[in-house]
């Protein structure tokens, strides 16, 4: 077979560093599409984008040569760069290290969707580390909470 034919979707999940309430609604859609274009020039779609202050979530899909490792280190890495050099009072933002990286099976992508662009109304009944830690445990994703936050 001459060609690759994949249709790799995840819903991924990175907080600012410490947790800082950084991420203002002036610049937030602002934000989210300059990540859809990084994911577009490495060949993926970002599909929707949400999140709070302290976090986003991105539903994407991934070319079939490009790892969700090398997406993400390429979406964090020049949103970050793009926030210091764009946004006033953005000197000093980073993201905190490591992400969470779901995988999304196209019958339940429209769901996934709903419930990343619905992060605002999720937010008010539920904390970042309860999602976080219960989409670990949904996905059964091993992992000691004492250390998912360090």
């Amino acid at each position: 077979m001459p060609s690759s034919w994949t249709q790799s979707y995840f819903h991924v999940v990175f907080s600012t560093k410490e947790r800082e309430p950084l991420i203002r609604d002036e610049f937030e859609d602002r934000l989210y599409a300059f990540c859809g274009g990084i994911a577009r020039e490495l060949r993926g779609t970002l599909i929707a984008a949400g999140g709070m202050p302290d976090h986003v979530h991105l539903l994407m899909r991934c070319a079939a040569d490009v790892s969700l490792a090398e997406l993400v280190r390429e979406v964090k890495s020049r949103s970050s760069k793009w926030l210091h050099q764009d946004i006033d009072g953005m000197k000093s933002f980073a993201w905190q290290r490591g992400y969470g990286g779901f995988s999304v099976s196209r019958s339940v992508l429209d769901e996934v969707e709903r419930y990343v662009r619905g992060q605002k109304q999720h937010h008010k009944v539920m904390s970042f580390r309860d999602e976080f830690l219960a989409l670990l445990s949904k996905h059964e994703i091993e992992f000691d909470a004492r250390y998912v936050f360090e």
